[in-house]
């Protein structure tokens, strides 16, 4: 599907032709994962609001402008008869960056902007911390003249719990007290007020891991230049509140704000809205299960004090995301300054051929690298080298441009999934533990309900790596203290923390999904593909293993204890050397999916930690032998998983491009990017679908539906490489890498993190072209001061922890790959139904 208009990515108008539009927009909060839907014909038709599993939430947004109503938010109208005054607004354009979605519509004589704010502000822990977001709805006249104007904005009690016959209750607030009844309940002209609901009884999430209970869902706005409160037919609301309990599915209740304006040209309203729970997480320590508060009670107090900390925070926050968003832009440009490869033609680049999937001509050309291409757009082939039929890289589309889109597009996404926490204290403290260093808890999304699952961790890694490495501490710090506590009774890596999110009660009888080697691995270097099918001799797990020997190596370098690096390094040489026996296809072509198995390949994507720490344990002959392979198997919408399915995963796709040479690498970031483009998937970002076709959710052997999962973070891989001070080039060194390839020498001092560009990516929208700012202010804060972290220096050795020390048997790392390497593990050949993380 192409789109039907022009549309901005991070403040740069770009055609249909560019890159790149998904059919689903973030609207994250730390607590709830949201994202606006737009029609399936790729164009805005309108904004509605689902959360996670793809469940609509009610979110209505009228803008009356004399005396006609627009509808840009929501989809209430449509259950209503029709009414003179009452119509859809024209949309306009759609933008989006690592921080805001943005939509613009028509509605009569003036334009509406509704501009989504999540942060993310990955350095400071305190902000990151807070569970609401912000919407903005400007409207500016478009013939100059004033025009009566009134807004009107609700959301219902969907927002609190997916079971539609509990009984919810709710509040108003001013401030911090309750104004639920009076002609004047919205007096106050300097007041934040907020509707807050919540559920009479305990709302427990079921075990599936695709719904989700609210302690309180918080809806906050500023009545400074209300002169009434104004509903959908342009009626006055009454101040109001029906105490008359009940479910969203009896008269589903609705929470209300109104703005009456009068005669202007422009005007702007603000509202914060999120999820809150409190406490956020149940924690299993030494005195018990015990609730943790979030983070931001330390930072801020109450719920409310947090509230009024937010909503008067708007324009500092703005600016905060606004450096975050040049950040990434100028580091996209730093990444790509560095790859050498010559550009062919210095003429405009042209359009590529539509993807039709059955109605378009053949087509061929030479793209600007100099690459004849043919593409014929009636089969799922892609464009294909003429002279050997191998696929190449999307034509005449800017390799950063793509890749900046889809990093833009899974920030906030990864962030949702993550609370903070404080820690537990007195006789609950683990020992050793800081307590002045926040906890963070994961949820693993739409594949399963636990917490801090390693094999969600492990691909999620790049983000925080780029973003801030203490982030990726306080999330492997739980696990740590866990099984450290002796509330694990198995020799090897546990699995999760708990079965079903917010419950971090561990598995103190050791029946958590059995993984030993692949979560073993996964910490060793911070998976099965069980969704997959289970097999034995995996190629790719085995070498996950050797690679995690290797860093246990680095970690006892670093630590000074060298006898143990040696060890642990000649283990996994001898280790490497097996493998290369088994694991190679007798061509040399490729590795294999399984040992000995001719016909299969797969995505050899657990490479890449050798080139983020820069190990120097696996050759190059065999980085260049897959990054010769992969094009020779490649589809319109990427490179398959293995010879199984046509499916494919972007993390790992993204794992593996940081592996190949640059043209290899381009391959993977252009298809992916045009998978935004044209796949029919209707839901937040999904991590896994169809190469071929329309680029759907995998239907086959079952229908598997992930969206919106943490595990986003693997498209940060190439900007991971750069905060190791790798270049373009797939992992050369640029001199300033943690550790030397193939060397035990120890570190005498920390790395700087490279963050400068040196290239123009493209114009960075200044601030203020991405703040609408509101005709209100809160004065003042009493709020504890906010402590922003900032990290200047890192080592990547702290992506790894755990003493070093030599030894076999089950629990040790030499252990695990030898189970690997004999096949012992994983015996089965069963293809279970999608039941855990990937």
């Amino acid at each position: 599907m192409g789109m039907l208009f022009d549309y901005m990515v991070g403040g740069r108008v770009l055609t249909a032709a560019q890159p790149y539009s998904p059919c689903l927009f973030p609207c994250e909060t730390a607590s709830l994962t949201t994202g606006g839907e737009r029609g399936r014909i790729c164009g805005i038709l309108e904004i509605t609001v689902l959360n996670r599993p793809g469940q609509v939430l009610g979110w209505e947004g009228l803008v009356i402008v004399d005396g006609t109503a627009y509808e840009y938010l929501g989809i209430g109208s449509q259950s209503l008869p029709s009414l003179p005054n009452l119509q859809a607004a024209v949309p306009l354009t759609v933008s989006y960056d690592s921080q805001y979605s943005n939509f613009t519509f028509a509605a009569g004589p003036v334009e509406v902007t509704a501009s989504f704010l999540s942060s993310v502000i990955p350095k400071d822990i305190c902000r990151t911390s807070i569970p609401l977001s912000y919407l903005t709805t400007t409207v500016q006249s478009t013939d100059n003249a004033p025009h009566d104007v009134q807004f009107y904005s609700d959301v219902n009690a969907a927002w609190i719990s997916y079971e539609s016959n509990k009984t919810i209750e709710w509040n108003l607030y001013e401030g911090s007290n309750i104004v639920n009844a009076g002609d004047n309940t919205t007096g106050a002209p300097s007041a934040v007020y907020s509707w807050s609901v919540f559920p009479s009884a305990l709302c427990v999430p079921p075990p599936d891991g695709d719904k989700f209970c609210a302690g309180f869902s918080i809806y906050s706005n500023h009545t400074s230049l209300a002169k009434s409160m104004i509903s959908h037919y342009g009626h006055t609301l009454q101040n109001l509140i029906d105490m008359d309990y009940r479910g969203s599915g009896a008269r589903d209740p609705v929470f209300a704000y109104g703005h009456d304006f009068g005669r202007v040209t422009s005007a702007t309203v603000m509202y914060t809205i999120g999820s809150v729970q409190q406490p956020a997480v149940r924690y299993l320590t030494s005195s018990g299960v015990v609730p943790l508060q979030p983070w931001w009670t330390r930072c801020y107090g109450d719920i409310f004090q947090m509230i009024a900390f937010h909503f008067s925070d708007f324009s500092q926050t703005q600016q905060l995301t606004y450096d975050f968003e040049a950040q990434l832009k100028a580091d996209v440009d730093s990444y790509y300054a560095a790859n050498m490869a010559m550009v062919y033609s210095k003429s405009p680049p042209t359009a590529p051929p539509m993807y039709s999937n059955g109605s378009q001509g053949f087509a061929n050309g030479t793209d600007e690298y100099g690459n004849e291409y043919i593409f014929d757009p009636n089969t799922a082939y892609g464009f294909l080298n003429p002279n050997n039929f191998s696929g190449i890289a999307i034509p005449d589309v800017a390799e950063a441009e793509a890749y900046y889109s889809i990093v833009a597009l899974s920030t906030r996404q990864i962030m949702g999934a993550y609370v903070l926490v404080i820690p537990p204290t007195g006789t609950c403290a683990s020992t050793n533990s800081n307590v002045s260093e926040p906890l963070m808890f994961q949820k693993e999304i739409s594949s399963d309900g636990n917490v801090n699952t390693v094999d969600v961790m492990y691909p999620a890694m790049p983000f925080f790596l780029y973003a801030n490495p203490e982030l990726l501490k306080y999330n492997l710090e739980p696990l740590f203290q866990n099984q450290e506590g002796g509330f694990y009774p198995n020799g090897y890596s546990m699995h999760d923390l708990g079965t079903n999110y917010p419950n971090a009660t561990g598995h103190v009888a050791g029946n958590d999904e059995y993984m030993p080697v692949e979560e073993s691995g996964n910490m060793l270097t911070p998976k099965l593909d069980d969704f997959a099918g289970q097999l034995i001799n995996q190629t790719n797990l085995a070498i996950k293993g050797i690679v995690g020997i290797r860093a246990m190596a680095m970690v006892a370098t670093v630590t000074g204890n060298i006898p143990d690096a040696l060890s642990f390094s000649q283990t996994a040489s001898s280790y490497l050397t097996q493998w290369e026996y088994f694991a190679i296809d007798p061509s040399g072509k490729h590795t294999l999916l399984a040992y000995e198995w001719r016909s299969s390949y797969g995505l050899l994507y657990n490479t890449y930690p050798d080139k983020l720490l820069n190990l120097g344990l696996i050759p190059q002959r065999i980085y260049d032998m897959q990054s010769d392979w992969y094009p020779t198997i490649s589809q319109i919408f990427g490179v398959p998983l293995d010879n199984r399915h046509s499916y494919t995963k972007s993390d790992w796709e993204m794992w593996t491009a940081a592996t190949c040479s640059p043209s290899t690498r381009r391959l993977f970031v252009n298809a992916l990017g045009y998978w935004l483009n044209y796949t029919n998937t209707n839901r937040a970002f999904t991590d896994l679908y169809e190469t071929i076709d329309d680029g759907s959710y995998p239907v086959s052997p079952n229908s598997i539906f992930f969206n919106a999962r943490p595990v986003a973070g693997g498209h940060f891989s190439l900007l991971a490489l750069l905060r190791a001070g790798e270049d373009g080039q797939a992992g050369t060194s640029m001199g300033n890498s943690s550790f030397p390839p193939d060397s035990t020498a120890a570190l005498s001092s920390e790395v700087q993190l490279p963050s400068a560009a040196s290239v123009d990516l493209g114009p960075v929208a200044q601030p203020s072209s991405l703040m609408i700012s509101p005709p209100f202010v809160n004065g003042s804060s009493s709020m504890t001061t906010v402590t922003v972290t900032t990290l200047s220096t890192t080592t990547i050795a702290s992506i790894v922890s755990g003493s070093s020390g030599s030894g076999s048997g089950s629990g040790s790392a030499a252990g695990m790959v030898n189970t690997a390497l004999s096949g012992a593990d994983n015996a089965s050949t069963a293809m279970p139904a999608a039941s855990s993380g990937v």
